[in-house]
């Protein structure tokens, strides 16, 4: 009801227990990355479908209820295309989500599959209204529409334990993440114009299950 002019970018980021959904899924980056600088992949590690880490699953364990919920759905039905959607800026995002140096806030961390997720991101960034204007602004500081308006995640900002990594891990899923609008809180005057600038690029991601070498 406040509206973005009065609400700061951390409203709404956290449950009620104070945790962070965006950030909450098992780290399977720092297991695989280990792994493979000890030469322990794939015959004694493997380097897709990676298990849950035993301390994840233990009762005691900072996760949400609504993360442990989403694991069992991804668990339950094999998704292979998957997209996540934020606020607060106009730009798509793809994993890796977390830097590779542990201690690197930005770093570029490239999948093997970096030229798939480049254009799952590059169909979505292409389609949506606002992106592609002519007369699109920057949202704050990062002029993200001179690279196309896509990023890798970790190169922008590392996220341990987000769910676009956990899905390429763990299930195999091509997740990438829209930051949707410059706006976090847009008015509902404003959400049809919101849903005019994203229709087309919803509809072309989804026809890519099937027609762009992704499939399931």
């Amino acid at each position: 009801r406040q509206g973005s002019e009065l609400a700061g970018w951390a409203m709404g980021r956290w449950t009620y227990e104070g945790i962070d959904l965006n950030h909450n899924f098992a780290d399977l980056n720092t297991a695989l990355w280990d792994a493979e600088d000890n030469d322990l992949v794939p015959h004694k590690f493997p380097n897709h479908y990676i298990p849950i880490p035993e301390y994840y699953t233990f009762a005691n364990a900072t996760v949400a209820p609504e993360t442990r919920a989403v694991i069992a759905w991804m668990q339950r039905y094999p998704f292979v295309l998957s997209a996540n959607l934020h606020g607060g800026e106009l730009v798509v995002t793809y994993p890796f989500d977390m830097t590779r140096t542990y201690w690197k806030a930005q770093e570029l961390t490239p999948t093997p599959d970096d030229g798939v997720f480049r254009w799952l991101a590059t169909v979505y960034a292409t389609a949506n209204l606002a992106m592609a204007s002519g007369e699109r602004r920057r949202c704050h500081y990062d002029d993200f529409a001179r690279f196309g308006n896509i990023i890798n995640g970790a190169n922008w900002h590392t996220v341990p334990g987000s769910m676009n990594d956990f899905s390429y891990l763990h299930t195999n899923c091509f997740e990438i993440t829209v930051e949707l609008s410059c706006d976090k809180f847009p008015h509902a005057s404003e959400l049809p114009e919101e849903w005019e600038n994203n229709r087309e690029s919803l509809l072309l991601f989804m026809e890519q299950v099937g027609h762009g070498g992704v499939w399931g």
